[in-house]
């Protein structure tokens, strides 16, 4: 997934130039669902932190929930209070910049992000991943992004230049990085709109309740109207103003049309009857029911891949999360020195083998 050149004919006129042309395969996927509580977060870093570590990828993991979850995460409790409660008498909001510090120009009225924002880099982590971390107050931008959108059928670049923050950021670092991750919150809002037009991939983690595949069907009404919509600006602006936008960085194209990767199942813990675990027939019901569901809802947002939409499935990992947040550690790299003492080695072994399978079967798909 690094930068290739190849050649390339340009005409104009009568005459041909062969030019050289970078193609760089850098690729932004989003994990997304409208359903908290699916473990999505940890999920996220996870495999953030082992294409990292195993597969030697350079990643990028952007917070775009205002709850902040992945920063802590990967930074740990201590670094996280660091960043965020600066020492006395500092004037700054936080110790580094953040997802605030780039969109701080459309805030105050511009249409243009501030692209010298960098990411805090993986040697401060143990997940070995750079991160730009989110932000309480980013959920402030949702308005701004409301605004923008409410002037794409106008056709003007202005709506389309903020609508397109995120495009814009990711085209500024497409030759630092393999793949960049975003992690973002439950919402059907603006921001999350704005998030998924400019990624080219998204996986759904869904949980074994009926309201994570409610999630589903929400997600596809969502995305098909906003779709829709902001190609029909595209239009407008193309008839009113013959490729003004090709100027700017702004997504023409929306890949995610076709950039649903798949979805993973978290595991529910069966209920314990006279010692013995079993399944709840609600739950078993709704297992049953998601491929149904997902064919249904998100099968005409399939990526081109020729393979089923079931990503794997994901395991409770019990006391392992508690442990992984006490060390600042991806649950993939916790080792003996960790404080993993009986069967929580096994449990550790084992999800670092199902998110390897997950790992790699994202690269294959992308």
């Amino acid at each position: 997934m690094h930068s290739r050149s190849y050649r390339a004919t340009l005409t104009k006129g009568n005459s041909a130039t062969s030019v050289l042309v970078k193609e760089h395969k850098m690729k932004t996927i989003s994990f997304f669902n409208n359903k908290g509580g699916v473990g999505k977060t940890t999920l996220t870093g996870n495999i953030a932190a082992y294409l990292s570590l195993e597969a030697k990828k350079r990643v990028l993991v952007i917070d775009c929930d205002p709850q902040c979850n992945i920063t802590q995460f990967i930074l740990g409790d201590t670094k996280t209070i660091d960043l965020y409660w600066p020492v006395n008498g500092s004037k700054e909001e936080t110790r580094s910049k953040t997802i605030l510090d780039l969109v701080d120009p459309i805030i105050s009225g511009d249409a243009e992000i501030n692209a010298k924002i960098k990411p805090l880099r993986s040697s401060a982590n143990r997940f070995n991943v750079d991160l730009l971390p989110g932000h309480p107050r980013f959920s402030t931008f949702e308005d701004e992004l409301s605004s923008a959108w409410a002037e794409l059928p106008t056709g003007k670049a202005g709506g389309f230049r903020r609508t397109n923050w995120l495009y814009s950021y990711l085209k500024s670092i497409e030759d630092q990085y393999d793949l960049v991750f975003v992690d973002v919150s439950p919402s059907l809002g603006a921001l999350n709109r704005s998030v998924l037009l400019s990624s080219d991939y998204f996986i759904t983690p869904l949980g074994a309740d009926a309201f994570s595949v409610l999630g589903i069907r929400n997600i596809s009404r969502w995305m098909q109207g906003w779709i829709e919509y902001y190609e029909v600006g595209l239009e407008q602006s193309e008839r009113l103003n013959p490729s003004g936008l090709s100027n700017y960085d702004i997504r023409t194209d929306l890949v995610i049309k076709k950039g649903f990767l798949g979805y993973t199942l978290q595991q529910y813990i069966a209920k314990a009857k006279a010692g013995v675990k079993r399944p709840t027939k609600a739950y078993e019901r709704i297992i049953q029911d998601i491929p149904n569901e997902i064919a249904q809802y998100l099968q005409s947002f399939n990526a081109p891949t020729n393979t089923a939409p079931h990503l794997g499935d994901v395991p409770n990992l019990y006391s392992l999360i508690p442990l992984a947040q006490s060390v600042n550690a991806p649950i993939v790299a916790l080792g003996s020195g960790d404080g993993l003492v009986g069967n929580q080695y096994s449990q550790a072994r084992t999800y670092k083998e199902i998110i390897g399978s997950l790992a790699n079967a994202i690269s294959e798909r992308i």
